[in-house]
């Protein structure tokens, strides 16, 4: 799908029954929304450019994705999307600049376009040549990237509260929680990872972008720029900070569960040894020998049961006496 938007905010969706002749000048965006091979070659020869196949969005090189070509500068960012699911994604993103006029081609629906091209009609009077389109874009990108951090840390104060509860509350979690906040964990980490990579890809992107002659000849274009530098180096350093509390939460969990297995494990051992006074008595009495004086008892028994409870009452009346109960 083509979908196009005029300097004064408007869209509208190009068909193939307007694949014929240029563009109309009013037109400063051009989004290609998992553009089929029709819709491509259209779009390249109405604009007289190349456009970037999906595999080529794949590429890593830098000279792959970031490039000047044919008059066109040609950029590719990784955008976080899927961010509310649990299995949060990135899609690569083109984005071209052509004389005054922006082309996008995404193969999926990252919140920030959605937000994007919804305000864009409310400013549209900020958006008059592609390259400060480009920016404002930038920026929005950025700015829903800053909330996919929010939301990643509002998540990580509920984990930390579920997870770092009084003695009390702990003793009435349910079996094997703390193994399935592990996997809580791991989806955040998950997250948190795959914005680092888009923060790292937006970074190269915005450097790249600051070179281009097409935007040191616009003042507001190298402002814009500038503050979405300064914003994605800010949001990296919190994705950073982010991710050390994630890798906090992880060896914590790890460390509460060991002590978990410790308790019970401490506690296997002191029944142990709290009754084994009482068997080795019980060993004794039970042996089946002749010659027994302790048989002839007549309350043989009865002290047999006595000794066998005070041998087990004083190793327990000695761990407690040293703490380890």
């Amino acid at each position: 799908m083509i979908r196009a938007y005029r300097t004064d905010g408007s869209a509208e969706v190009i068909g193939p029954d307007d694949a014929t002749g240029d563009f109309d000048a009013s037109i400063i965006w051009l989004d290609l929304v998992c553009p089929t091979k029709e819709e491509e070659q259209q779009v390249e020869n109405r604009l007289g450019i190349p456009l970037p196949t999906p595999e080529e969005l794949k590429d890593i090189e830098p000279s792959s994705r970031l490039y000047v070509e044919n008059g066109g500068v040609y950029m590719t960012a990784s955008l976080i999307y899927k961010v509310e699911t649990d299995l949060p994604r990135l899609t690569d993103v083109a984005f071209i600049l052509h004389g005054k006029r922006l082309v996008t081609i995404r193969y999926a629906e990252p919140k920030s376009f959605a937000l994007f091209s919804a305000s864009l009609l409310r400013a549209s009077e900020k958006c008059q040549t592609g390259t400060i389109l480009l920016g404002r874009l930038l920026e929005t990108v950025v700015d829903r990237t800053a909330e996919v951090l929010e939301i990643l840390a509002t998540r990580l104060d509920a984990l930390s509260v579920s997870v770092f509860v009084d003695r009390k509350a702990a003793r009435r979690r349910p079996p094997r929680f703390l193994e399935d906040k592990l996997l809580d964990i791991a989806s955040h980490h998950q997250l948190v990872s795959k914005t680092r990579d888009s923060l790292i890809s937006l970074s190269r992107l915005v450097t790249f972008l600051q070179s281009q002659q097409v935007v040191r000849h616009e003042e507001e274009a190298v402002e814009l720029c500038l503050v979405v530098a300064r914003d994605v180096q800010s949001l990296a350093e919190h994705a950073a900070f982010v991710s050390n509390n994630i890798t906090f939460m992880l060896d914590a969990s790890l460390g509460l569960i060991n002590v978990e297995q410790n308790a019970i494990i401490k506690i296997f051992s002191i029944a142990s040894v709290v009754f084994l006074p009482p068997t080795l008595v019980a060993s004794i009495y039970g042996m089946n020998f002749h010659v027994m004086p302790e048989l002839d008892w007549n309350y043989g028994y009865a002290l047999a049961l006595v000794g066998m409870l005070i041998s087990a009452v004083i190793p327990f009346l000695f761990f407690r006496w040293k703490g380890w109960l």
